[in-house]
């Protein structure tokens, strides 16, 4: 891990944004990418087995990756077992003076964002290490994933700018504004979840997005490697026995600062072993709810009662209150949304359904200087002096504006 982190400058579709090299630490940590077709630079399939622990600390990024190269021709395999570092362009190892530092030594991949003009990288002591390149390989767009990292970076932090744009903006003109950029919260979201459909299939994609949720935004990313080491069929076979070597595979990378007891990621994880005990056909029941959710989605059913119905039907009751609104809105319902995406518009009515009951639904678990914000300017009731019920759209538009606000 060098010192200073490199950023890269970007112009996207919603104007200037920044990638740091960190994030594309989180990506690969993740397993965010196409792990079915890894392509080394020079034409050879990659395989991989442990993308390695996460090294925030001097030297590689990531150490004791383990992997498997397979030649072009039908040549045996190789099992290759060392040490992988992470750049934005291949040309910032040089930069560094790896090739110069004996702590990069067992470095045997290096994974970088952008096209390599190289197949290659000279490492210590001469040696060749093989390139990756990851950037077509992404589950989404790079502004996507910048946007995502500015949300996250300003959770907790004084919202200084928000109020001050909320303050800018008329009465009768602020739902139009939340709306905007809630509209484009929830496309991205049900992109992600298209691509994680596209990449993983339906039940490994419930799967990942249910941990990520569970991990709140401490611990996302070791729950991410965790759904795509142990995969929903090693929770069925194994139950509860399963929690503690899946805790103990990302014991480094855990945090626990800032982490309310409840919260704590062991904790998390065996609440999701007790949900897969309960109801192993979880992601085909989600899947299944479909005209039954519509129908319960009426205006003649209270919003209550669906959520209970939910939450029995699909969780058995182990994931409820405020974590569950979080799972529902932030994963359920966009991966519900993907598998109609590419069906045209004979099912446009009910991704309308869908959307309108994420716009709609209670706002789960929020920043608690969020909501006071939108309590203030009165967000979602049309009055800055009556109150009103803060809903999901709400939060989101917010939310997504603050991202806007902070790439700026």
């Amino acid at each position: 891990m060098d010192v200073t982190d490199a950023v890269a400058e970007l112009t996207g579709l919603h104007g200037a944004f920044a990638f740091p090299e960190r994030l594309l630490q989180q990506i690969w940590l993740r397993g965010e990418f196409d792990t079915t077709a890894l392509r080394l630079r020079d034409g050879r399939r990659l395989r991989l087995i442990k993308r390695g622990r996460w090294n925030r600390l001097a030297g590689p990024d990531f150490m004791d990756a383990e992997f498997v190269i397979e030649p072009k021709g039908g040549a045996a395999a190789e099992t290759v077992r060392g040490d992988v570092e992470v750049h934005l362009r291949a040309q910032d190892w040089d930069m560094h003076g790896h090739a110069r530092d004996p702590a990069y030594a067992k470095v045997r991949l290096h994974v970088v964002l952008f096209p390599a003009p190289r197949k290659f990288t000279d490492g210590v002591a001469g040696a060749q290490i093989p390139i990756l390149e990851l950037l077509p390989l992404l589950e989404k767009d790079i502004e996507a994933y910048a946007e995502e990292a500015a949300v996250e970076g300003i959770a907790g932090r004084p919202f200084s700018q928000l109020r001050s744009a909320l303050a800018e903006v008329s009465v009768d003109k602020l739902a139009e504004a939340v709306a905007y950029h809630a509209e484009l919260r929830w496309r991205a979201k049900v992109r992600l979840a298209q691509r994680r459909i596209e990449l993983s299939g339906w039940e490994a994609a419930c799967h990942q997005a249910a941990l990520e949720v569970l991990g709140y935004r401490p611990n996302r990313d070791p729950m991410l490697a965790v759904a795509e080491a142990f995969p929903i069929g090693l929770w069925r076979k194994a139950g509860l026995s399963l929690v503690d070597e899946a805790w103990s595979t990302q014991a480094e990378n855990w945090r626990h600062a800032g982490v309310r007891p409840a919260n704590l990621p062991r904790l998390r994880l065996a609440q999701y072993g007790r949900w897969v005990a309960a109801r192993p056909d979880w992601p085909e029941r989600l899947l299944g709810l479909g005209a039954a959710l519509k129908e319960r989605m009426s205006v003649t059913v209270r919003r209550t009662a669906v959520r209970e119905w939910i939450v029995s039907e699909v969780c058995d009751g182990e994931l409820a209150g405020t974590r569950f609104d979080t799972w529902w809105c932030d994963a359920a319902l966009p991966l519900l949304a993907a598998t109609l995406v590419s069906n045209g518009d004979g099912q446009a009515d009910e991704r309308t359904g869908l959307q309108s009951c994420w716009q709609g639904w209670i706002i789960g678990d929020a920043p608690a200087e969020l909501v006071r914000l939108a309590r203030e300017f009165g967000v979602g009731t049309g009055s800055r002096t009556v109150g009103g019920t803060l809903r999901q759209g709400d939060l989101q538009g917010l939310l997504g504006w603050l991202a806007t606000l902070a790439k700026s």
